[in-house]
């Protein structure tokens, strides 16, 4: 199905962290949400405080928000688009929409409704930490949250640790930052003294923490993680 009105649905990054507006935003961002009047946003309160950051002159209760959370029905968000009258913008919780984000549910509607998506540049957690970490970007997975069971969550390391040595294969992954501290317990208590482990935390705040060093090296001194939004990578 086609949709008549030949509308847009831009994908609006958002920072990673606060007041760090001026240096992660590109000015397209900016020019795209002044323009735009309907947004599809993981979290409404969020997304009008980030909107109002911005200080675009952009009178906030005049705009249009619809709910996209991972248990938002795909239907509901295939009504919405199919009745778009005007340019949208999709806006995640942080980093980039579509990227182990709700939002990717919608820009696959989209495609199917020949809507335009439009992707902006913005910062993603995932690739600055793999950026920085010094280890293969030509081959990587993401396997977003590891199993909260111990056991599960074990099995899983220890598959991504063969799969690192086997494959030349950076594995990528992350935890709910409440359950940073003992993610990274399990980490090394799981991996090989050698395994290349390597740590993201607050990635462009100003108290980021990048470091790469084998595991037995984390083991002598272990970063406190908890509450930071962090992302792990095993090499």
């Amino acid at each position: 199905m086609k949709n008549p009105q030949g509308t847009s649905l831009y994908l609006i990054p958002c920072p990673l962290a606060e007041d760090t507006n001026d240096t992660v935003l590109s000015p397209s961002i900016k020019e795209a949400i002044l323009e735009l009047d309907v947004f599809f946003v993981e979290n409404i309160r969020t997304a009008r405080r980030f909107i109002s950051s911005l200080r675009l002159g952009k009178v906030i209760d005049n705009l249009t928000f619809f709910e996209l959370t991972k248990d938002t029905p795909e239907e509901e968000t295939r009504k919405q688009l199919l009745h778009l009258q005007k340019d949208a913008g999709i806006i995640s919780e942080a980093g980039c929409p579509g990227v182990a984000d709700p939002g990717a549910v919608a820009v696959k509607i989209a495609h199917q409704l020949s809507i335009q998506v439009v992707p902006l540049v913005g910062p993603s957690s995932i690739l600055l930490a793999l950026m920085a970490s010094g280890m293969s970007g030509q081959s990587f997975v993401f396997h977003g949250y590891l199993p909260i069971d111990k056991a599960l969550r074990k099995k899983n390391i220890q598959q991504l640790e063969r799969d690192a040595h086997a494959k030349l294969q950076t594995q990528i992954f992350m935890e709910t930052p409440f359950r940073n501290n003992q993610l990274m317990d399990a980490v090394l208590e799981t991996c090989q003294a050698e395994t290349m482990l390597s740590v993201a935390s607050n990635i462009t705040a100003a108290d980021e923490f990048m470091k790469t060093l084998p595991v037995k090296e984390w083991r002598k001194k272990k970063p406190d993680l908890h509450k930071k939004p962090t992302i792990f990578i095993i090499g």
